[in-house]
């Protein structure tokens, strides 16, 4: 059983940055396709990104695209998530989960393992 962490979450101001990281606190990240998702006030959980776990490779929905990148280290067992340009509508609980490495995909109910989730907040 993976249990996931995620942590770096905060207060930014638009425009700013914050880097999101996601760790195994038991078991390990290398074979596991890791997506991220974030739930905004009022609002159903949506997939932005993920990482696969054979070649590294990502996908991004378009809302972030060229401003968030999603990397992983395998030494440190963790997987990060860099947001520049954050702004207002990027506010919400960020959650890391995993998934067998099958293929990538945003869809929630594919992934097995979940992190607590980490509050990001764009507001100036």
């Amino acid at each position: 059983q993976v249990q996931l962490v995620e942590s770096g979450g905060g207060l930014v101001q638009p425009g700013g940055s914050l880097r999101l990281s996601c760790t195994a606190a038991r078991g390990t990240l290398d074979d596991l396709t890791i997506g991220w998702f974030r739930q905004a006030p009022g609002k159903e959980r949506e997939g932005f990104g993920c990482v696969s776990s054979s070649d590294d490779s990502t996908i991004y929905t378009s809302s972030v695209r060229g401003r968030f990148t999603i990397t992983r280290d395998y030494a440190e067992n963790t997987v990060w998530l860099q947001m520049n340009n954050l702004q207002p509508e990027d506010t919400g609980v960020y959650y890391c989960a995993g998934k067998p490495p099958l293929s990538l995909s945003f869809r929630s109910n594919f992934y097995n393992y979940w992190g607590q989730g980490t509050q990001v907040t764009v507001s100036s």
